[in-house]
């Protein structure tokens, strides 16, 4: 017989959104069998007749289900980091990786290389066998033994670079064949959903009707679109009304990922494209989800800026344009006065974008500062500055862009389709702290701090929410018969501590978290234990 573990004395937030109420959480095996209210004789006694093998005193704490990341860049942290601290002591026990587009499942003999070198920004390098070429064979890897539960999406790039390459055109009839069958094998080995970089090469340079193609194999597998939108500048409520109107057209949810408002040009627009979201869930019956951190910077790798031309053709050919004084002079005018589409239509502000790590060591000096302040240091126009570091770094350095707007972060974390997404790069020499923070400041500063949300619906926003976008009737809500992938925290401690000049810090206040049972952080410390497993949705 499984032996017992029970929570006992805590508040039990379950995820519903409902006021939380003292109880006692008993648990066998991977599973939840009682929630029975505080001091009930068969918490103590154990439901089974004998002394339960693990009575975990949780009083002053809450216990809720464990947190879902719903934009999460852990690919391959998952499986080269055992520990993977950033994410288990934030109290997460499911991420969602292959987002924006570009991931490391599917790939091709041609493409894996490339994939890794175009990350590098995002995932790092890690030493780690990728032999994988399917989604399901990723999965399980994932199935081996893992920190978390790991979900994933079929990201679009991936599948339009192996049949396309990075050339800006059309598919044929039956190049599009090829990329729908590479999808339809995607979600058969329990991919959720089809997910879009539309302002990162080679996703950038397909149309919205190539996407509505492409979601028939999501449409027939009951999965949901995510993309990365076009432009989160000059064209963002346009931009955003595109994702509606093609997942209208596909006939598939929609969930928006990192729903940011971002530039200065931007500021109080966020009603805007919450009535957008709102107008389409009720005129036309579309089921949209978005999820969003809770900071005003933006990550990703030092290259994006570029525009679509120049980044044509690979890594390879990027480097030959930054080479040539005549294409770099062109790309730097774009990119400064005119506005790119890897930048959002918003002409460049230098002192916005800071360098947060380099593979080579000896460019380290560039990290932790802005463009514009290395370029004042070194008595360089910053341009041409930012150009030679992406030559000299090979594109694979990653980069903060400090353009986010703090009210429009809170008008959109109030909408009823919120749910949270770190969008956590962990590689660099001093990534975004969000990678580390994401969860316990919004239970910290956006609750306890500010009040912008009760405790009860911030815990609705992580757990229920994502887990019924996910297709989840297991996870999400606490209750009997759940698997027992739980939280416990102390509300009038959990805060984040990561800055973005320590990014690493890890937070307080969460004291215990379980996957499917199993200890993954006790006492506020990481156990050894690797119960994370695949979530896939045909099972």
């Amino acid at each position: 017989m499984q032996s017992e573990t029970v929570l006992t004395g805590g508040l039990v937030a379950d995820g519903s959104g409902a006021p939380a109420r003292p109880a006692d959480v008993v648990l066998r095996g991977p599973r939840i069998t009682h929630v029975l209210p505080t001091g009930d004789g068969r918490s103590a006694a154990g439901t089974g007749g004998g002394r339960p093998a693990d009575v975990v005193d949780v009083t002053g704490l809450v216990v809720a289900p464990g947190f879902i990341d719903m934009h999460s860049h852990s690919d391959l942290a998952v499986l080269a980091d055992p520990a993977h601290e950033a994410k288990v002591l934030q109290g997460v026990t499911l991420e969602v990786v292959g987002q924006d587009g570009l991931g490391h499942a599917p790939v091709t003999d041609t493409t894996e290389e490339e994939l890794r070198v175009r990350l590098a920004g995002w995932n790092g390098t890690p030493d780690l066998d990728t032999s994988w070429r399917t989604v399901g064979e990723y999965l399980d890897r994932v199935d081996r033994g893992a920190p978390v539960n790991v979900a994933s999406l079929v990201p679009h790039g991936n599948v339009r670079m192996a049949v396309l390459g990075d050339d800006d055109r059309p598919p044929a009839e039956a190049e599009l064949d090829r990329m729908r069958e590479m999808i339809a094998r995607g979600m058969a080995d329990g991919a959720q959903g089809l997910s879009t970089g539309l302002t990162y090469t080679p996703g950038m340079y397909a149309t919205d009707d190539e996407i509505v193609e492409l979601l028939r194999p999501v449409h027939a597998a009951g999965g949901y679109y995510c993309p990365h939108h076009r432009n989160y500048g000059s064209r963002v409520v346009e931009s955003y009304q595109e994702c509606l109107d093609i997942a209208r057209r596909a006939q598939v949810s929609l969930h928006l990922a990192h729903c940011h408002v971002n530039f200065p040009q931007n500021r109080g627009r966020a009603p805007e494209v919450l009535d957008a979201i709102d107008e389409a869930t009720v005129r036309h019956g579309l089921d949209v989800t978005l999820d969003s951190y809770p900071y005003t910077a933006s990550a990703t790798y030092l290259a994006a800026p570029l525009p679509s031309w120049a980044q044509a053709g690979g890594a390879a050919a990027t480097l030959e344009r930054l080479r040539d004084p005549a294409t770099r002079a062109r790309i730097l005018r774009e990119i400064e006065h005119e506005g790119t589409d890897g930048n959002h239509g918003i002409p460049m502000d230098w002192s916005s974008i800071v360098v947060t790590g380099t593979a080579d060591p000896a460019l380290g000096w560039a990290v932790g500062s802005s463009v514009a302040d290395l370029a004042a240091r070194r008595g360089r126009e910053p341009g041409d500055l930012y150009a030679d570091l992406l030559v000299a770094d090979e594109l694979r350095s990653g980069c903060l862009l400090q353009v986010g707007n703090e009210d429009n972060i809170r008008t959109i974390m109030r909408h009823s389709s919120h749910t949270a997404g770190s969008d956590g790069i962990l590689a660099g020499d001093k990534p975004h702290p969000r990678g580390w923070g994401t969860f316990p400041r919004y239970l910290g500063h956006y609750v306890r701090e500010l009040g912008v949300l009760t405790l009860e619906e911030c815990v609705r926003h992580l757990t229920s929410r994502p887990a019924r976008r996910l297709g989840l009737t297991d996870r999400g809500l606490l209750h009997a018969g759940a698997t027992a992938d739980l939280v416990v925290f102390d509300p009038d401690t959990v805060a984040a501590r990561a800055t973005y000049d320590e990014p690493r810090r890890t937070p307080v206040g969460i004291e215990h978290v379980l996957v499917s049972g199993e200890f993954t952080v006790r006492g506020g410390r990481r156990t050894d234990r690797l119960p994370g497993r695949s979530v896939r949705r045909n099972r």
